[in-house]
């Protein structure tokens, strides 16, 4: 059986059958960068994650892309509120590093690329163009609006209907509307609704920012929220996505927008797979920075370790909601001991055995294949990564016995001391491979990998200063982005910039 999800689009679970082969292509929303990243944001990080390693597994070359926000009313109004937070770009810059750093310390594989809102605004006014010239927008005292009566399948994604819908908007933006629900394309120059609730909340003394501004066929403004995300993925992946991912609460008005505005401006379907994140919540609200009530992705990480918070989210499937408390967490703690210890135990009991040792034992080599396909079966059931867990523990379970059968046969307490079975080394290295094949490439945990920590983390880090120093490059930070690669240098690294990207090497 192949893997199978469930489409929000369709509302069913279908085989998952990309446009290629060989190749899938992932766009996954990325965040905001107006605060630092919490529990609910690294959630969908995550399962991102287990999609794309997933893939890698099953055979698929995964071009992933995950944007980054980086114009928002929310940044603006955090302009001013700390020294060096002189412009929007400056808090958009901070809090872009402060993901890098979060997504480092979990284990993520990275994306192809992490485009910025801010690099992309021509793309963004070409598709805006093409939509007013195929009559799906126009323009109004210098905004552009999407007509959401043109598009025929408008509400598919989230089963509203633009007759239902009521607008939440002041009350010269719905004057300028040709229908409520009609959304913002560009936003013309001028400090919007949320601006001002922003700054309010923030509450610090600075005059209202109204952040940077381009220019445009409709006059100086910014762009609107929905089509930075359709500029960026079919400007990196083409006109139509293999997989779209996000978090549930993006279904509408975001990504019902995105599927609107991009198949209008293309022909093109948008997006073949809708796969939706549930929801982290603390007691009955979710984990979000608006409630006060998340748990940042650094803090969880100095408390509880990749490890454990790996295995936290991998106590429930993608689709469905979890809820982060004291006791999940030591649950996961609990299951992720108990599989570090199985797989620890397994390779010191291959160390003392020697590889040529002829002993089998039944019973270990079908408990690895039983484990293998409840793995592929559990993965490839729409990404049960719990069910999949599961079947590494009951790996260990397993190979616990095994030995405990051996010890139990050495001592004599068998009753037939001399004829005592010794460990089934292949057994066994067979479920060191599986843990390490399943739980490690898999499922991202650091199985097996202290002796090369070190060397690991500085790969990491110097990964995370080229992403910087690639960001200061892009925003004509030209000395920064030197001094950057001067640190790396300092300590040995040497940084070679080519066509595709910059590298590091140690010199």
């Amino acid at each position: 059986m192949g893997l199978s999800v469930t489409n929000t689009l369709t509302g069913e679970r279908e085989a998952f059958e990309p446009a290629s082969d060989d190749e899938v292509l992932l766009y996954v929303c990325g965040l905001t960068v107006s605060d630092d990243a919490h529990l609910g944001h690294a959630r969908l990080w995550f399962h991102a994650d287990i999609l794309h390693r997933w893939l890698s597994w099953l055979g698929y070359d995964v071009r992933h892309v995950e944007n980054v926000t980086d114009v928002n009313e929310k940044i603006a109004a955090r302009v001013g509120e700390r020294e060096g937070w002189d412009t929007e770009a400056d808090v958009a810059r901070h809090y872009t590093e402060s993901v890098l750093t979060d997504m480092r310390g979990l284990n993520l594989e990275r994306a192809e690329v992490y485009p910025r809102v801010s690099e992309h605004v021509p793309e963004i006014v070409r598709i805006v163009e093409r939509l007013i010239e195929s009559g799906h927008a126009y323009e109004a005292n210098g905004s552009v609006y999407f007509d959401v009566t043109s598009f025929d399948d408008y509400g598919d994604l989230s089963n509203q209907r633009p007759e239902e819908l009521e607008a939440d908007e002041d009350e010269d933006a719905l004057a300028e509307k040709r229908h409520p629900a009609d959304f913002a394309l560009w936003k013309a120059d001028g400090v919007s609704e949320e601006a001002v609730r922003e700054h309010r909340k923030h509450d610090h003394d600075s005059d209202l920012p109204t952040g940077q501004t381009w220019d445009s066929p409709w006059g100086e403004g910014r762009p609107g929220w929905h089509i930075e995300c359709s500029a960026m993925s079919t400007t990196h992946l083409g006109d139509t996505l293999d997989v779209h991912m996000g978090g549930r609460d993006l279904v509408f008005p975001h990504h019902e927008n995105e599927i609107a505005q991009s198949e209008a401006a293309t022909g093109d379907t948008f997006a073949r797979y809708w796969l939706h994140n549930g929801l982290l919540e603390t007691a009955e609200d979710k984990m979000s920075s608006s409630l006060g009530n998340f748990f940042t992705v650094s803090d969880a990480l100095e408390e509880f370790g990749v490890n454990v918070l790996r295995t936290f989210y991998l106590g429930a499937q993608y689709r469905g909601d979890q809820t982060f408390s004291a006791d999940a967490m030591a649950e996961a703690e609990e299951r992720w001991d108990r599989l570090e210890r199985a797989y620890e135990t397994a390779v010191d009991a291959c160390d003392s055995v020697d590889a040529r040792a002829k002993e089998t034992d039944d019973d270990l080599r079908a408990a690895v294949d039983d484990a293998r396909e409840a793995f592929v079966t559990a993965m490839n059931d729409d990404l049960n990564v719990r069910e999949a867990f599961g079947a590494l523990l009951e790996l260990g379970t397993a190979v616990n016995r095994h030995l405990e059968a051996v010890d139990l046969a050495d001592t004599g307490d068998t009753g037939d001391a001399g004829n005592a079975p010794g460990y089934d080394y292949r057994g066994l290295r067979r479920a060191v491979e599986t843990f390490e094949e399943f739980g490690g490439d898999v499922f991202g945990l650091e199985l097996g990998r202290e002796a090369d920590g070190d060397a690991e983390l500085v790969g990491d880090l110097a990964d995370l200063v080229l992403d910087v120093r690639k960001a200061e490059r892009e925003a004509g930070n030209y000395e920064r982005a030197d001094r950057l690669r001067d640190n790396l240098e300092a300590l040995g690294l040497a940084v070679e910039d080519g066509p595709d990207g910059s590298e590091v090497r140690l010199e």
